[in-house]
Formats: C-alpha cells, structure tokens, sequence
C-alpha cells in the first residue's frame, strides 16, 4: 500500500498535469440507451476488470484528455490496476452490475493544502450522455466526505473546450471560479483551463 504522503507521486500522476491538477476527459451528449442510474454501483477496481477497463482506456475519444495516453494492451491494463488503482486511497470502478464502466477518483492532498481534494472520472464512450457521470461523482464526494473528514473543499480543473465535463461538474453542485489562461500543458499544447470548486457546506442537487 501507499500512504497518503506518497501517492501523489506514486499513484496519481498518470491523471496529473503538471500544475497538479486532474485533468477530465469528453463527454458525448448520445442518447441510445436507457440506464436506471439506481443501478450504479461504485468499488474498488480488481484485476478482473482489465477487459473492461480496455475497453475505455484503450479508446482515444476518452483519452483525449486525459493526462495518460491511451493502453493497447492487457498487461499494460493489468499493471496499471495493480500499481496504480488498487493502492490508491480513493480510486473506484463505476459499475452497471458489477461490471466496470469507468471511474472516479478523488484526491486529497496532504500539509497545509489538505483542506481540499482534485476529483476527476472518466467513462465507456458508450456511456456518455445518460447522467452516469453526474450520478458517480455525487456518490464519490459523498463518500469522500466520509472518508476524508479534514477536506472541505473539492476542485476539478477542465479543459475550456470540454464543455460537456464542465456541465458534469456543475449538475453535481460544482462552482466555476475562474478561466486561466495556457496554464496547463497536455498531449502537446498549451490549454485554457476553467476552475470548479464543491465545498463541504455547498448543496448538491
């Protein structure tokens, strides 16, 4: 296991940009599919989930920005679970039946910044567009608010042009901040980059 001293630099930099900051992949707005989102379920990962997990960190439309580049392979998958997923403080499978879909995560930090955590999640492209995503990151900061008694504020740094994550993050209760400017560089350009915040005290709808 790693602790919560360390896994910034062991755990959680594949999800980082450079600033330290989360960054969010796209979100489709397709409606093919109807979902009963009192299904969602969200656990820990475990290696039996590396099939589905290629399924949506093999594919470039949800990678695209994300700070890690898209896997083509299982045993990439299967080194990235163990190493990565597994030990991480909270990192959780999004599940329809058991079955992995996508994730969320929530990262506290830790000395004088652990009042507030990063979150960020990444989804099936499949997926996209039914209030899945919404639904997980309410249940996540729920139960990071368990689970992380001295944090109070949560953020999620966006793309500017990933409109339909900030969207995500504003159903779930989210306040946008501010714009900054080529404050972040990712996949070979410098990006404008909008800051949300959730505090402890906010309501979520």
């Amino acid at each position: 296991m790693v602790g919560i001293a360390n896994f910034r630099n062991h755990i959680l930099l594949p999800f980082l940009n450079k600033q330290h900051h989360l960054l969010f992949p796209p979100f489709d707005m397709s409606k093919e599919m109807e979902i009963n989102l009192s299904k969602i379920t969200l656990r820990p990962y475990k290696i039996s989930d590396v099939d589905d997990f290629l399924m949506y960190g093999g594919n470039e439309k949800v990678t695209r920005f994300t700070r890690w580049n898209t896997f083509t392979s299982k045993q990439e998958v299967v080194s990235y679970i163990n190493d990565y997923c597994i030990p991480h403080p909270y990192c959780r499978s999004i599940c329809i039946e058991n079955r992995s879909i996508g994730f969320v995560i929530i990262m506290p930090r830790s000395g004088d910044d652990q009042c507030r955590a990063d979150v960020g999640y990444a989804l099936a492209a499949e997926y996209w567009g039914h209030g899945i995503t919404t639904r997980a990151v309410k249940m996540a900061i729920s139960g990071g608010l368990k689970e992380f008694p001295d944090v109070v504020r949560f953020q999620g740094l966006v793309e500017l042009e990933n409109k339909a994550s900030q969207r995500v993050l504003e159903k779930v209760g989210f306040l946008k901040e501010c714009v900054l400017r080529k404050y972040s560089f990712n996949k070979g350009e410098t990006r404008d980059m909008v800051m949300y915040s959730l505090l402890s005290t906010d309501f979520m709808p």
